[in-house]
């Protein structure tokens, strides 16, 4: 008997990890994606050459730095209807259209600026992923206010485009810092519940690890956008 739970704690423990070697793969990929175009597309030629008019900016920069919201919800809504090659497909366009919206940030900050922010989200996102996975509190009402608090300073971020506040953005960047760790930690618990789910088909799972990536990613993002806000020097 003691055998048989052991060989199913191990079926179970390997799954896990399956799953989670899946969701990071797609996270490391997109950020890869997005770094290179994003170094790539960070120069004056190609932001004046792509993304500037005779009138000023042209509203392809804004297609290309709004598009990826919806195609985002696109993924996360409609991933049982879509087949994972498709999904496939949508995930990498996000991430090219998120480099080459990212590649402002190289006529802003310096490169010593964007490479230590880099590292200091890396090691707060892994704090946080590690908390998430290993804590044993339920974060779900946590995670429900935290993802209010996202709506709120999405929307401002999109009034601040506009109103140019110094100050409403330095704020926006400091609640986006506890925001974007706090729901780090809530979407690691949520993702360590689906990846102990016995019940799922191998096709949900690998559809699931997608999605898991993308939220990933998508947090990973915001918080490095946030602390360089705070922390980067400016080019």
């Amino acid at each position: 008997m003691n055998n048989i739970i052991d060989q199913h704690e191990g079926i179970s423990k390997e799954m896990t990890r399956e799953f989670f070697r899946s969701v990071y793969g797609y996270m490391f990929t997109a950020l890869g994606i997005s770094g290179i175009i994003a170094y790539l597309a960070g120069t004056r030629e190609f932001f004046t050459e792509y993304f500037m008019t005779e009138s000023g900016i042209s509203p392809l920069f804004y297609v290309v730095a709004f598009a990826p919201v919806g195609l985002g919800l696109l993924i996360q809504m409609a991933y049982q209807r879509l087949s994972l090659g498709v999904l496939l497909a949508l995930f990498m366009l996000y991430s090219a259209l998120m480099g080459l919206s990212l590649g402002v940030i190289f006529l802003v900050y310096t490169d010593a600026a964007i490479a230590s922010t880099f590292f200091v989200t890396a090691g707060a996102f892994a704090g946080m992923a590690i908390l998430g996975y290993t804590t044993k509190v339920d974060l779900t009402k946590f995670g429900s206010l935290m993802y209010m608090l996202f709506i709120g300073i999405f929307i401002a971020g999109i009034v601040n485009i506009f109103m140019k506040s110094d100050t409403m953005g330095f704020v926006i960047a400091v609640i986006g810092v506890f925001v974007f760790t706090g729901l780090t930690a809530y979407y690691m618990q949520q993702l360590k519940t689906v990846a102990q789910d016995e019940n799922l088909s191998g096709l949900d799972r690998s559809k699931l690890s997608l999605i898991g990536g993308l939220q990933l990613y998508i947090l990973f993002v915001n918080l490095f956008l946030s602390l360089l806000r705070l922390l980067g020097s400016e080019d």
